[in-house]
């Protein structure tokens, strides 16, 4: 705030403990901000500092993945109002719009992920279970979202998927009968970055932002995250001079 010309109006709203699903439930909440106030701008951003849960003397499997997997990373996007001046300095002939949002929380999920707090600090959990669960718990979600959309999973573009590990986008890939295509940008972050948890899904993002689009091309964020939940991002390319 002290290095950046922001106004002294800002609005700060923390939000913690969303872990991976906390990119995308950012972004969301941000697109819902800016729907009360289009005139307005959000600025979403997730800062991770996976090494500081770092359990040195826990050999269990759950720490071992964990620390292979997951490190530290920061990330932001830029949400704005369909009234807001911003939008006058856009230089691509498309842009990203939001045009739905959905969360879901599985009931009684808390031991598939998330952390035991002891006296030692935090220690993660992660379920073997955690690709069956997508397969089966995912699907109805993602469809029954794209259904109430009018949009067919065919009609998907772009799938903007948080990339959880391997096994998680391999499960994307079997339970949605989606083309592997659609994750090489997911894929690409992991390999280069790995799990940054909520930053994570904005790295994928840019990415698929970098890429040419025609007017009407559809796209879906997702990320998954403690509780167990999900959160879903409907997006579509338009036209720069749309609002």
């Amino acid at each position: 705030m002290n290095r950046l010309p922001f106004s002294p109006h800002t609005k700060r709203i923390p939000l913690w403990g969303l872990g991976c699903a906390g990119g995308t439930s950012g972004v969301s909440r941000g697109y819902e901000y800016c729907r009360a106030f289009p005139e307005q701008n959000v600025l979403v951003v997730c800062v991770e500092l996976c090494s500081l849960t770092f359990q040195r003397h826990d050999r269990s499997k759950s720490n071992l993945v964990g620390t292979s997997l997951f490190a530290d990373g920061v990330a932001c996007a830029l949400i704005c109002g369909d009234q807001s001046e911003l939008l006058d300095s856009l230089k691509k002939n498309t842009r990203p719009y939001i045009i739905g949002t959905e969360s879901t929380i599985m009931p009684d999920s808390e031991d598939v992920m998330g952390w035991d707090v002891k006296n030692s600090g935090l220690h993660v959990v992660f379920s073997r279970s955690i690709p069956t669960i997508i397969r089966q718990w995912l699907q109805p979600n993602v469809l029954s979202f794209l259904t109430k959309a009018g949009i067919d999973i065919d009609e998907l573009s772009e799938f903007i998927a948080h990339p959880g590990g391997k096994k998680v986008l391999d499960s994307y890939i079997d339970c949605l009968h989606i083309n592997e295509r659609l994750l090489l940008e997911s894929k690409a972050v992991l390999k280069e970055h790995g799990n940054m948890s909520s930053p994570t899904v904005l790295y994928v993002l840019e990415r698929v932002m970098m890429k040419v689009h025609e007017d009407g091309e559809y796209g879906l964020m997702a990320s998954l995250g403690p509780g167990f939940s999900s959160e879903l991002v409907l997006i579509e390319w338009r036209g720069a001079s749309e609002r």
